[in-house]
C-alpha cells in the first residue's frame, strides 16, 4: 500500500510501506521505492537516499515516522508516473 510519511526529522516520503515482525529496537518498517517530496508547486520528487545506495527497499524503524496519511490521487499517480522513468 502507497503512503505518505512525515518522518521526525521533517522528511516528507511517498512509499509502499510494509510492517513486519522485528525485535525490540530493530527497524520495523520496509519501505518499498520511497521517494521523498521535494515541494508541491509543482510537485518533485527526488529518490531518497539516492546519494548514498542504489537500493530500492530501505528498512526503519516505526519511531522514526511522525505520522502516516494516504495520499492524494494526483500525488499517487505523479509518484507511479516518477518510479517509472
Amino acid at each position: 500500500m502507497i503512503k505518505i510519511l512525515l518522518l521526525k526529522d521533517k522528511a516528507v516520503l511517498i512509499t509502499e510501506i510494509e510492517e513486519v515482525g522485528a525485535d525490540v529496537g530493530e527497524p520495523d518498517c520496509k519501505l518499498i521505492n520511497p521517494v521523498e517530496i521535494l515541494d508541491t508547486s509543482p510537485l518533485q520528487f527526488k529518490k531518497w537516499l539516492h546519494d548514498y545506495t542504489t537500493q530500492t527497499t530501505t528498512m526503519i524503524q516505526s519511531d522514526s515516522i511522525l505520522t502516516i496519511v494516504d495520499p492524494h490521487k494526483i500525488i499517487e499517480d505523479d509518484y507511479k508516473k516518477f518510479l517509472s522513468k
